[in-house]
């Protein structure tokens, strides 16, 4: 190698030498070092003493709450992920139609709750679900003379106000974004051939946009389970898990077990826990991915 290379090579290197001290420092020693601790008995005052697999046999043994909150958890994915994409998906069928007055006004309006950072989102929805003086009960009450439900208070209610909220913040995200994107990428001319051939509006979209955009779905699915698997502040801010477990997700556990009860040791097990659940089904969600999923350059070769 020349001397004019290796100055080059050495000046790259440089350049990105305070990214990799970062990423060193707060990326990759945390995370190895929360492997460590998930084998050991660590309550964060006191040095770490090593246990093996012991915290692992009392998340899936001894811990009920484990399993509740890891219910809760699913249910709230279940739920919100399909909602998700089909409200986002179907946003942005709207928002990008030819002819629609105000295209970018409208797209605004629709993208501007997800801005909101999700304390305040929670803050508000607090107020507007408050079972006395709350906008809604006052509406019901006022317009239809019948009291609502105590929405976040309420152990049915609970976990449904919560998937309200997030779809009012998530339907009009970076999710309906990303489809508007896969949107604007399907060729007009398949739809001209389709109007050809006598198809409807329905049949357009189930047979030309859907397998057009499927790329596009698959990025969607993946970032919604991850996302929903991670649920944490929402829950912490509006209802702290509450009532009677009704709303206590995986996150919210973790947090109280390291942070509250400073058991670093368990609770790093249960991070790690979580980052394997997702890693996996991420994983299967690529792997069945070339079933459904169609991808332009493997048609043209």
């Amino acid at each position: 190698m020349s001397a004019a290379r290796r100055r080059e090579a050495l000046q790259g290197y440089l350049y990105i030498l305070p990214w990799i001290i970062g990423f060193l420092f707060f990326v990759a020693g945390p995370l190895f070092a929360s492997l460590y601790y998930s084998f050991t008995y660590y309550p964060l005052l006191a040095k770490p003493s090593w246990v093996g697999l012991q915290n692992y046999t009392m998340a899936f043994f001894q811990d009920r709450i484990f399993w509740l909150s890891s219910w809760r958890t699913l249910q709230w994915a279940l739920t919100t992920v399909p909602l998700g994409i089909i409200g986002s998906f179907f946003a942005a069928l709207l928002l990008n139609r030819n002819g629609l007055r105000l295209k970018t006004v409208w797209r605004v309006f629709f993208f501007l709750p997800s801005l909101t950072p999700e304390v305040a989102a929670a803050l508000l929805w607090l107020w507007i679900l408050q079972p006395d003086v709350g906008v809604v009960n006052s509406t019901l009450k006022a317009w239809f003379g019948i009291r609502g439900p105590d929405w976040l208070a309420s152990p049915s209610w609970a976990l449904p106000s919560l998937v309200m909220i997030s779809l009012w913040t998530g339907i009009g995200s970076i999710r309906m974004l990303i489809f508007l994107a896969g949107l604007q990428g399907v060729p007009q001319e398949l739809y001209d051939a389709g109007m050809v051939d006598g198809v409807n509006t329905w049949q357009k979209i189930w047979h030309i946009t859907l397998p057009m955009i499927s790329p596009t779905i698959l990025l969607n699915l993946i970032l919604g389970v991850i996302g929903s698997l991670q649920v944490f502040g929402l829950a912490f801010v509006t209802t702290g898990g509450g009532p009677a477990y009704a709303t206590y997700f995986f996150g919210l556990h973790l947090y109280q077990t390291a942070f509250r009860s400073f058991d670093m040791g368990y609770g790093s097990a249960l991070a790690w826990f979580l980052f394997t659940v997702i890693l996996v089904l991420t994983l299967i969600q690529i792997s069945f991915s070339r079933r459904w999923v169609y991808y332009a350059g493997d048609a043209q070769g």
